[in-house]
């Protein structure tokens, strides 16, 4: 099927209003396919006008335009061509849909806890014909009422309030206006905790067998949706529009959640199983608060087109975290948005595929999709973050209410948002908005102690004229020695207070982390800091400076022995949850098996240990700092009696004795070092017969390092069609687990040719990922870019495939260079 034209959509839009859309699904038909009828109301601005809409069925059965059949075989690519419009028409379709396993359209899962099956609708980004017939964009906006047949014992949800009318048949209550891709519906036996506040009906959902883990995890879900709701209405002054509000967390979901009005859909592994350490109840609430953002953000005003993505996902970004400090327990948000977002963000501006955070081309709605990614989250809610400092906050919450106000039920444009910003500030952000939101590419900041100076390096490829408001701060012995705010508008700023500052150890550049921009250490801050972030007292600073040290090992200036040995120094008497779970993630997933050479990477992985082993003798048991300790010793130690046992369920630290998640990072190692055979990973997953047991199993066969195990895990990942998106990702995962490159290095060759391959049957959003995971960027050698470049020049890629090999390539290539440069 062709991706939609932007072309092409302002063409339909300017031709259509859509009035209303009736939607009947029947999905008691069997676990293949499932029935599907539209009946569409619009009108034409210009009568006698040809126009098309979109369909994606097995088998299409009828077709009727304002009582008059259409050829059901006019269908062509997912379009069928609608002639002779009249000033006011109804299309019905009627169509046989399957239901999908890779997480698009309307994906059908089976729990092998008991056997149930659960259905959920996610019909992003052009995943909606696979539905249902449809204009399908995001202004041709309509008011949906949803009716589904579902086998008798199954709960049903979706947009509107749904009500049971007589076995096995629901109805759910007419919306507010919608784009396509926010509609969904939820079927199957899942377990509920429903509760009300405000007015506002809650509900949250889950698998039957998760009913546990959900009523124990459900009243802290719910104490962070009330503080949420309560808090957009104060800050906004307009009411959630979509009635009631629940959150179904789902099988096999490609993304980590989908803000569909009134029924939003979450991964389900937040319903934590085991154990859950701060910052992961931290990133579920960061989740909770974001998706919410996304009623008014995105749902109540929806972009108009996909290069104005921005407008939902920058925003959603931004108030999450804001709320989550605002509102919520956890006030150190914005140090978890450093480590985790930011880093993500960083890493997306140092690739190629670099672009604007907002009014990037998107010709179409694939090419939109790949700007799905850590720059139109992340850089734009620390964009959002210096509009503040520019304008004031006052401005900024002013002019964000009168544009959702203004905009209600229909969509926006960048211009638009930038209009009611400059309204409400009274100045001009012509210059502001081209410089922060219209050119691509990140400053450099860098203080010269010498003459006291904040120095900014515009990249070259990229020129802009970026304001930074932020801050600079030196540590010495465990104390601040000073701060010192700058708002700097050139490349070089002298600094009066900082030429005059006292003389510290570790001089910090955006120390409050207020600004996007990579930060340069100086070099006596570099020869400083494996000992002396340890002492620095506030951990915001701690988290820029962990980012700089990561940003510095990938842009080829820092050693990543100096992050390892910073590592050994600081980790162990890291208080704060996030920055202690992602450094060591960081290094252990990417920094230590990649930048290093491998005759290193033991020594490497020892210090890990060693100070995950540290951690863990005096942590309070069962504390969150005991918990990351304990994963990160699993994940890193060689000592095998001890991976054994914690593998068998035996000597777990206290709190993790049950905890099945936490015995398959020991099953992992164990079978990525070859000391486990297939036997011994099949009785772990027969002791774990769920979802997560199942896929964790497969991780772990598919990172056995024999010639056997390597050909069974390819062709299951790259042959097998009967695999799901979550199957898939835990296959290519554990591929690349290999000490010997030897084992793998057939398979960097075969990627270029069989992953690409895959196209043919899984989806473009399930398909980036899976690209992303099985790329082999752990056999870093130059062979490897070289077959890389010769793939993404002989075209015949799609945009996922393609945008996932250019920014995984471009990591390899940081990676050749850091071990060129440091050896």
């Amino acid at each position: 099927m062709p991706s939609l034209t932007r072309t092409e959509a302002h063409r339909r839009s300017e031709l259509l209003t859509v009035t209303s859309m009736a939607v009947d699904l029947d999905l008691d038909q069997g676990e293949q396919t499932f029935g599907s009828r539209s009946r569409i109301s619009f009108d034409c601005a210009e009568p006698g006008a040809t126009t098309f809409v979109d369909v994606l069925p097995v088998e299409l059965t009828a077709v009727v335009l304002n009582g008059r059949a259409l050829d059901a075989a006019a269908l062509v690519d997912g379009r069928v061509e609608l002639a002779d419009l009249e000033a006011t028409n109804v299309l019905e379709v009627e169509a046989t849909m399957a239901y999908s396993r890779d997480g698009q359209g309307l994906h059908r899962a089976v729990d092998p806890a008991d056997g149930e099956h659960y259905v959920y609708g996610h019909l992003f980004l052009d995943a909606a014909p696979r539905v249902f017939a449809c204009f399908d964009q995001p202004d041709l906006k309509a008011p949906y009422a949803v009716t589904v047949a579902a086998p008798e014992g199954w709960l049903v949800l979706g947009n509107g309030a749904a009500t049971k009318v007589s076995p096995g048949r629901w109805e759910l209550a007419q919306t507010r206006p919608l784009a396509t891709y926010f509609v969904t519906v939820c079927a199957g036996p899942y377990a509920s905790v429903l509760d009300e506040h405000d007015g506002i009906p809650l509900g949250i959902h889950a698998r039957a067998s998760l009913r546990t883990h959900l009523e124990r995890e459900a009243g802290q879900m719910l104490e962070v949706t009330r503080a949420s709701f309560d808090y957009y209405h104060s800050l906004f002054g307009i009411r959630y529009p979509f009635g009631e509000y629940h959150q179904v967390f789902v099988p096999e979901f490609n993304a980590g959640a989908m803000e569909n009005p009134g029924c939003v859909t979450f991964r389900d592994t937040m319903v934590f199983r085991g154990a859950a350490a701060r910052d992961e109840v931290l990133a579920r609430t960061n989740t909770i608060a974001h998706e919410m953002a996304h009623m008014w953000f995105g749902d109540l005003v929806t972009m108009q087109w996909w290069d104005d993505l921005w407008l939902n996902e920058s925003f959603a970004e931004y108030m999450a975290h804001r709320t989550c400090v605002a509102a919520t327990e956890f006030t150190d948000a914005w140090v978890d948005s450093t480590v985790a977002r930011k880093a993500w963000g960083y890493a997306a501006e140092r690739t190629p595929s670099t672009h604007p955070v907002a009014g990037s081309a998107a010709p179409d709605a694939q090419a939109a999709l790949q700007d799905f990614d850590g720059i139109s989250y992340a850089k734009g809610a620390a964009t959002l973050r210096q509009l503040i400092a520019h304008i004031g906050d006052d401005a900024f919450i002013a002019g964000v209410g009168d544009y959702l106000r203004r905009h209600s039920y229909g969509n926006g444009t960048l211009a638009d948002f930038m209009g009611f910003m400059e309204r409400a500030s009274g100045q001009s952000l012509t210059d502001w908005s081209a410089a922060w939101l219209l050119t691509a590419g990140v400053d450099v900041i860098s203080v010269d102690r010498a003459d006291g100076a904040v120095e900014r390096t515009v990249p070259a490829r990229f020129p802009a004229d970026r304001p930074h408001t932020m801050d600079v701060a030196g540590f010495t012995g465990g104390a601040e020695v000073f701060r010192v705010p700058v708002t700097i508008t050139a490349d070089r700023t002298v600094v009066e207070a900082l030429r005059d500052a006292p003389a510290a150890d570790l001089v910090v550049p955006n120390a409050a982390d207020l600004t996007w921009a990579t930060v340069t250490l100086d070099p006596e801050s570099v020869a400083a800091v494996p000992t002396a972030l340890a002492t620095v007292p506030d951990v915001q600073a701690r988290a820029v400076v962990w980012i700089a040290l990561v940003d510095g090992v990938c842009l080829g200036t820092v050693d990543p022995r100096v992050l390892v040995r910073t590592f050994g120094h600081a980790w162990p008497v890291e208080d704060n949850d996030s920055v202690l779970s992602r450094t060591s993630l960081a290094l252990l997933g990417r920094i230590i098996p990649t930048f290093l050479p491998p005759a290193e990477q033991g020594w490497a992985e020892g210090v890990v240990a060693a100070c995950a082993e540290q951690v863990l003798a005096a942590a309070p048991p069962g504390s969150t700092r005991a918990l990351v300790a304990a994963r990160t010793v699993a994940r890193a130690s060689s000592d095998e009696t001890l991976l054994r046992a914690w593998a068998a369920a035996k000597d777990r630290p206290a709190g993790l004795e049950e905890d099945s998640d936490f015995g398959w990072i020991a099953v992992r190692n164990l079978a990525a070092r070859g000391l486990v055979d297939e036997d011994f990973v099949e009785g772990r997953r027969s002791d774990d017969d769920t979802l997560q047991g199942r896929l964790n199993a497969l991780m772990a066969r598919a990172a056995m390092p024999s010639a056997d195990a390597k050909a069974w895990a390819w062709t299951e990942l790259t042959d097998n069609r009967s695999r799901s998106n979550y199957e898939l990702n835990a296959l290519a995962q554990g591929f690349w687990l290999a000490d010997d490159l030897a084992v793998v290095r057939p398979y960097a060759e075969r990627y270029f040719t069989d992953v690409p391959a895959m196209t043919e049957w899984v989806g473009e959003d399930a398909m980036a990922r899976v690209a992303t995971l099985a790329y082999p960027g752990r056999v870093v050698e130059e062979a490897t870019v070289e077959r890389s470049e010769a793939a993404l020049g002989g075209g015949g890629l799609s945009a996922g495939v393609r945008r996932s090999m250019v920014d995984a390539e471009s990591q390899l290539r940081e990676a050749l260079r850091s071990r060129a440069i440091f050896g």
